[in-house]
């Protein structure tokens, strides 16, 4: 097996509900996305999957969430869009787009600061 990672990024704005604190108030965060992926193979040029495609591709889905307020998307309408919350709704995002015979997400970690992060993983 061989894990590849990318790291992503993009800024928005929440604020967490059912919570008592700073954080029910409506701010934002520069958030960092690391993307792990597990090869089971490499292809003719020695590649899992070539790091383009992958930060290309998990770009398009991240930066849906890039400059906007994460309680209005109807992924949190129920949910506090903690980030948690979002690293798990990254994941299952990007494993349908990604996820083969040879390609597997394995994790998202999901940072709101340099000393704060949340990862999901199955």
């Amino acid at each position: 097996m061989y894990r590849l990672t990318i790291r992503t990024s993009f800024a928005a704005a929440h604020n967490l509900i059912n919570y008592q604190g700073d954080c029910e108030n409506l701010h934002g965060h520069n958030w960092k996305v690391d993307v792990a992926v597990v090869a089971n193979e490499l292809d003719k040029a020695g590649l899992g999957i070539d790091f383009k495609v992958l930060k290309r591709d998990a770009g398009v889905i991240i930066n849906e969430l890039d400059h906007k307020y994460l309680n209005d998307n109807p992924a949190f309408r129920d949910l506090s869009p903690s980030s948690e919350h979002i690293s798990r709704y990254l994941y299952e995002r990007l494993s349908k787009h990604f996820n083969n015979d040879n390609i597997k997400v394995e994790s998202v970690t999901v940072w709101e600061s340099d000393n704060a992060s949340a990862c999901y993983y199955e």
